[in-house]
């Protein structure tokens, strides 16, 4: 369960003020896939990074299972973002030298699990998402970018996290393949337990969601 409470960022421009969250409350539940929608300037990338603990609100409050992380300390929230947020970006952001099994292995390697539990979850997970054996050892310049991405979920949901969030998760897929990462993340969403948020501008991700969040000049619209 994740729960925002009124929670806003400004930015300095100059000698100006920038609002970019502006008194954002939303609640969505485990095992729900919901997107966060709006145009380009409308807020969701900084939305999206108070949601992952990767910057703190000016104001309000973030929770995430009962947690709030808007009061965590600079190294519980290493460690929290490393253990209890899994991360999905649109350029897949996977370590070109490693194989798709090591990538999903390395968060595993940081929460100090032994090689023999990370390459069995690892295994697992890829087997998950659709990735078949064949390319457990594949490098990411050798899989599509539809394979990638399915990596980049696998990695995500390495330490079982209870919120993952993704960064425009199909904006370099083409349609076709777009709609199976979304169905894949539906699916993952209920079999996992975990709450998925997607910050996109395309419409037929939101159509998809349970839960659509529309963001406009760093507010929610009615």
């Amino acid at each position: 369960m994740l729960k925002v409470k009124n929670i806003s960022k400004i930015f300095q421009s100059g000698d100006r003020q920038v609002k970019a969250v502006a008194g954002v409350s939303l609640e969505v539940p485990g095992g729900i896939f919901s997107v966060i929608i709006g145009k380009s300037g409308s807020g969701k990338s900084t939305l999206l990074s108070l949601l992952g603990a990767l910057d703190k609100p000016s104001s309000g409050e973030i929770e995430v299972e009962g947690e709030n992380i808007t009061k965590m300390g600079d190294r519980k929230l290493i460690q929290y973002r490393r253990e209890k947020i899994g991360f999905i970006f649109q350029n897949y952001n996977l370590i070109p030298n490693l194989s798709a099994l090591e990538n999903v292995m390395l968060p595993m390697e940081f929460s100090g699990i032994d090689h023999k539990h990370r390459k069995n979850r690892a295994a697992k997970l890829l087997e998950q998402v659709g990735i078949t054996k064949d390319k457990f050892h594949r490098k990411p310049s050798r899989l599509s970018g539809g394979e990638q991405q399915r990596v980049a979920i696998a990695r995500a949901l390495a330490n079982k996290p209870k919120l993952i969030l993704a960064d425009e998760p199909t904006g370099n897929l083409d349609s076709a393949t777009g709609k199976i990462i979304v169905g894949l993340l539906k699916h993952l969403a209920q079999t996992e337990d975990a709450t998925i948020i997607a910050v996109t501008h395309d419409d037929g991700i939101a159509n998809e969601a349970k839960l659509t969040f529309h963001l406009k000049d760093g507010k929610l619209a009615a």
